[in-house]
């Protein structure tokens, strides 16, 4: 098999990679076409000595990696403890390791590093950024004009609560800011998947006045209005899950006549004005636009996941969650690996994120509490 996965909990930074290293040459072989390097947040101080010694040892083509609160391979995950994984690769077809930077501009974010790509060639980007020094959704919006084929798939560093503390690998090199990533033809592309842990209630309503990220009318009527008669229509474990975390969910291809849990691009309800009769939630919702309700829980989240794979073949998986699934939602740091790696089997690694990439009904978009997989196939 062309992929290998390992894990390392071992708390000293030098053997933890010794063993990293010595799983994959061995289930591998030195030179893959790459290799993704994921470091707990212990790591962080001595990640220069940890990749430099991945790229000498295992030299891969392109390598990149990142820190993490919490990072997964096999079917284990390990939250607040010190732990290594990576995973490697041999695939046909054009990987390319890319370093994106960002600066604030006037009209908005100025973005360098990402090759020329050309419209209508279908491939992948394997995306991991540092949430306080790189704008992913700019980087998105970018893409929707220049590639829209483009599949953007990935993670935000979660090792550090504010600027500075999150680590990058690219090529070898550590970096503390901006975004790495693997720019993959589509010989070499993954499948993506989404698991958002949402099912929808109630039924959907056209935004009929809306400014921003506040919606005003839901068909014709006061928002909240809408709102809480749906709620006070819900069964009561319906409506203890709405009371306890609200979503909504916005529609992505309008053109479909019915909506199913992969059609929205879900985002959490912020608040709401009473005085108004109106809802702030996560996104921008624009006047015509089909939005529903949605709830979130643990079984639902763990059914959404096990559903979105299905009957999805992979012979290597990488595995962005978030950081607010594992242990804290589930009850159980091992859930989402387990499920992937009970499921497809084969070489998986990931890690914990501070927020996910990934495309939902062929858009790409920026998520929270979701599982974003790359299914690779030889």
């Amino acid at each position: 098999m062309p992929f290998a996965a390992a894990l390392s909990e071992h708390p000293l930074a030098t053997a933890a990679t010794g063993e990293i290293l010595g799983e994959v040459v061995e289930r591998l072989g030195e030179r893959p076409d790459f290799a993704v390097l994921f470091a707990s947040a212990s790591h962080v101080g001595a990640l220069d000595d940890v990749a430099a010694t991945v790229q000498t040892v295992l030299d891969p083509t392109a390598f990149v990696g990142a820190t993490a609160g919490a990072v997964l391979a096999g079917d284990h995950g390990v939250e607040d403890a010190p732990a290594l994984a990576l995973f490697a690769a041999r695939l046909p077809g054009r990987i390319v390791p890319v370093h994106l930077t960002a600066e604030a501009t006037t009209d908005g974010w100025q973005l360098d590093g990402l090759p020329a790509l050309d419209h209508g060639a279908a491939g992948s980007l394997v995306l991991l950024a540092d949430p306080f020094s790189f704008p992913v959704s700019a980087l998105l919006a970018d893409l929707a004009e220049a590639a829209a084929d483009l599949s953007v798939i990935g993670g935000l560093a979660s090792a550090a609560r504010g600027p500075g503390g999150n680590r990058l690998v690219v090529g070898g090199r550590v970096t503390a800011a901006g975004a790495v990533g693997l720019l993959l033809d589509r010989d070499a592309a993954p499948e993506a998947v989404v698991s958002q842990g949402c099912r929808p209630i109630g039924t959907p309503f056209t935004v009929t006045r809306s400014e921003r990220h506040v919606i005003y009318e839901l068909a014709g009527r006061p928002a909240l209005e809408r709102l809480m008669e749906l709620i006070g229509g819900l069964d009561p474990e319906e409506r203890r899950l709405a009371s306890s975390g609200l979503h909504c969910g916005i529609v992505v291809d309008e053109h479909k006549l019915d909506f199913q849990r992969g059609d929205f691009l879900i985002r959490g309800v912020l608040g709401a004005d009473r005085e108004v009769g109106a809802i702030a939630v996560g996104d921008e919702v624009p006047v015509g636009a089909t939005v529903q309700f949605q709830v979130r829980d643990a079984s639902t989240a763990g059914e959404d996941l096990d559903a979105v794979l299905g009957d999805r073949q992979a012979e290597g998986s990488l595995v962005f969650t978030c950081n607010g699934r594992g242990a804290q939602m589930f009850g159980d740091p091992h859930h989402d690996a387990a499920i992937v790696h009970g499921r497809l089997g084969g070489a998986v690694a990931g890690m914990f994120c501070a927020g996910e990439v990934g495309p939902v009904a062929g858009s790409n978009a920026l998520h929270g509490f979701t599982a974003s997989v790359a299914l690779f196939r030889d």
